[in-house]
């Protein structure tokens, strides 16, 4: 392999951009987790509430290990919630808890880009991994056809990020209406908190967007100049 300066060129950014973000999710969820919720509902509570005045009851809860592990899988309609979030009675269990039952609310109306993102999951999970090596090993070798079915086979994981904005963006706009809908938020404070965090983690998926771009514009750059050297 080879060692290329140009790469932190375009890495570094995206990089301490992701480290903002992670910084800025764990600052809004330690800040927000210290302030319970006027209603005293926990995130277990909250889903129900929110799950029964969406008229989603087919929509299942369980236990998902780690910490902000809280995630909604539309393959098998289930919400599953971390041991925090569910038992918490905080602000930020009542937004995190409701911007996955936005995702759920997505899948129920038949929400575009969430079905074009479940879609293209699985071209991403190879593409993730198998892109970056077979770009490389076809630029080493001087193979192009190989080096560019890498560069699309990655591709296809800035594809995912990008229509992966729009659907978490989505989602957390969903999640601020039913809160104020159905009375779970009750005060400026409150409202004002859920934003905060949810706001923190829509930053990741800004992240991660520009991560992926940035790194697909090295690699068509590297490809580029290969080529004009031949």
């Amino acid at each position: 392999m080879f060692f290329d300066p140009l790469y932190f060129v375009f890495a570094l950014p995206a990089l301490l951009l992701a480290l903002y973000a992670q910084m800025k999710v764990q600052s809004a969820y330690a800040k927000w987790q210290q302030v319970p919720n006027r209603r005293g509902y926990t995130g277990y509570d909250t889903a129900r509430a929110l799950l029964s005045a969406g008229q989603m009851g087919d929509v299942g809860i369980e236990g998902a290990p780690g910490k902000l592990s809280d995630h909604y899988d539309p393959r098998a309609r289930m919400l599953r919630l971390s041991g925090d979030v569910a038992n918490g009675r905080s602000v930020a269990s009542l937004a995190i808890v409701a911007h996955e039952i936005g995702h759920a609310e997505q899948d129920s109306t038949n929400y575009m880009p969430l079905k074009l993102r479940s879609a293209i999951v699985p071209a991403v999970q190879i593409g993730a991994w198998v892109g970056p090596a077979l770009f490389f090993l076809g630029f080493l070798l001087r193979i192009t056809p190989l080096a560019y079915l890498g560069l699309i086979a990655f591709a296809a994981t800035t594809v995912f990020s990008l229509v992966t904005l729009p659907v978490e963006l989505n989602a957390s706009s969903r999640a601020l209406a039913m809160l104020r809908n159905n009375g779970l938020v009750t005060s400026e404070e409150e409202a004002r908190g859920a934003k905060d965090v949810l706001t923190a983690a829509a930053l990741t998926y800004v992240a991660a967007l520009v991560q992926s771009i940035m790194t697909l514009l090295y690699y068509v750059l590297l490809r580029s100049g290969g080529s004009r050297r031949r």
